[in-house]
């Protein structure tokens, strides 16, 4: 009873500290206590509950009866708005705090929600090498069914908690986009209900305009309903090679010729300092050599960003065998390196052993716990964005990130960019080959400033024609929003579909300038 006891009693004075102190003050200034003892707990409930559900539902065959009337109950949803007058624009009534990103929805407590529960895979089908899946099924979900029967996507974005239809509607990457692009190249048809209540499919062939639009569009054309994705054979393994590189034009002359070699299936850069990275290369393969494995998705591993770091220090070149899905998810569990700001000692070993089994938590949750007064001091003091530049310009975009953020490690994704109708595509006419940079962390400049410092950079970015991933915040305004996406084929079909006065459009739904 004596270790009882003493718990009970610790119990006791912590929970009178928390009344000393204030809920709010811990939040905030001793958030990892917080999320520790609460959030980390839940998190587990929560996932264990949606494996659970996403199983039982595939064995019983019954998603894809459920699906139909689901499809039904949305359009009647529609038409119910329709007949009342559409007098506010419709969003999906999933809650705001529910989405990977962090940026505050504040349109859905102003427009119609439209309650859209469609999160299960409807069919494998390996002949035609697609799978049919719902809007809100995720990357965890999805890899774990696809890998179980051999197969993958050929494009599977980082955080297991990312959804289909944010990866459709906004853009999704990984570190085989250097050969099968964005996430969006690897979807041959959608199935959405537009602003009249109808059912439409649309792919290359049929509605194309519609097909190309709709990437990128956030929603704003209509609600995705389904999904058909490529599908490829799985490897039991990657095979990845580490190689540390010094010097900012070594950096970037080995990191394009590493993206360029259509050898490599996989390619990827973590970048430590202006003048540090590690550079890493990766094939699939079913055979592993003897003592070279590395299981990195177990719990108790260090975070993976950590353990590449170990290398560069070390300055030696690496080759180790990890298993397929661990790789898929191996910046999941530190979510890339933003949890060593929330848990400190997260990454220590009696941490990682005791509590690794409950990380990460979940992003949602972190949203919906984090308070006004967390919200504001992430915006002013905290940066996460991705901006997608051409290969051509990586080394100056390097710099400028350095000059105007400072935030390492800086991720590099490289993709090729298919020339192809809708909202981005390559200046030119033919593919063109970019990279991903992506900072997430606390600003290391004097200088730095929310919006002057974003919109600095935004610039830069328009400059060299890059893109802005809008689950960010965006500090444009319009005109420049329109000079760095095109908008032709995208206001073409709000036009035609009946759109303006259905849904918001793209830039009043995400960007700052306009949401306040």
């Amino acid at each position: 009873m004596d270790p009882l006891f003493y718990l009970g009693g610790l119990a006791v004075l912590f929970l009178v500290w928390i009344k000393m102190k204030g809920l709010e003050y811990v939040i905030i200034h001793q958030r990892w206590i917080f999320v520790c003892l609460f959030l980390l707990p839940l998190s587990v409930i929560f996932d264990v509950y949606y494996y659970l559900r996403a199983w039982v539902i595939f064995k019983m065959c019954s998603a894809p009866k459920q699906h139909d009337q689901r499809v039904r109950d949305i359009q009647r949803q529609v038409r119910e708005w329709k007949k009342e007058g559409g007098k506010k624009h419709m969003c999906t009534g999933r809650p705001g705090w529910l989405t990977v990103s962090l940026r505050v929805g504040k349109y859905k407590k102003t427009h119609k929600n439209i309650m859209i529960n469609m999160m299960d895979i409807l069919e494998v089908d390996t002949k035609r090498q697609v799978v049919r899946v719902e809007p809100l099924a995720n990357m965890g979900q999805v890899t774990a069914l696809l890998n179980s029967i051999g197969w993958t996507l050929p494009v599977v974005p980082e955080l297991d908690d990312l959804t289909v239809g944010g990866l459709v509607m906004g853009t999704g990457i990984e570190s085989s986009s250097h050969i099968y692009g964005l996430f969006q190249h690897i979807c041959v048809a959608y199935e959405l209900v537009l602003a009249d209540g109808s059912l439409v499919h649309c792919t290359e062939k049929e509605n194309s305009d519609l097909f190309y639009a709709v990437p990128w569009s956030c929603g704003t054309l209509g609600f995705l309903v389904a999904a058909e994705i490529r599908i490829i054979p799985a490897r039991k393994w990657v095979k990845l090679r580490y190689e540390p590189v010094r010097g900012l034009d070594a950096i970037c002359k080995k990191f394009a010729e590493q993206s360029a070699n259509k050898e490599n299936q996989f390619v990827e850069g973590l970048q430590y300092s202006r003048d540090e990275a590690v550079i890493m290369t990766g094939i699939m393969t079913d055979d592993a050599e003897p003592g070279m494995t590395n299981c990195i998705g177990y719990y108790y591993k260090p975070w993976f960003f950590r353990h590449v770091e170990g290398f560069l220090r070390e300055n030696r070149v690496t080759v180790e065998y990890i298993p397929l899905r661990h790789y898929y998810h191996r910046h999941t569990r530190s979510i890339f390196w933003e949890l060593q700001d929330i848990i400190p000692f997260g990454n220590n070993p009696l941490f990682r052993y005791v509590f690794g089994w409950m990380v990460p938590p979940k992003i949602s949750l972190l949203k919906l716990t984090q308070g006004e007064t967390i919200r504001k001091l992430y915006e002013q003091h905290h940066v996460v964005q991705d901006m997608l530049v051409p290969m051509k310009h990586v080394k100056n975009s390097i710099l400028r990130f350095h000059e105007d953020v400072h935030v390492y490690p800086l991720w590099l994704c490289p993709f090729v960019l298919r020339s192809q109708p809708g909202i981005v595509h390559p200046k030119g006419d033919e593919d063109e080959l970019y990279v991903d940079i992506g900072a997430y962390g606390e600003p290391k400049v004097k200088h730095f400033e929310a919006n002057a410092s974003t919109r600095q950079l935004e610039k830069f970015v328009r400059d060299v024609h890059g893109f802005q991933m809008l689950y960010a915040d965006v500090y444009m305004d319009r005109q420049e929003f329109w000079e760095m996406f095109d908008g032709t084929l995208y206001h073409k079909l709000r036009d035609q579909l009946n759109c303006k006065d259905a849904f918001p459009e793209v830039y009043n739904k995400i960007c700052k300038s306009a949401r306040h």
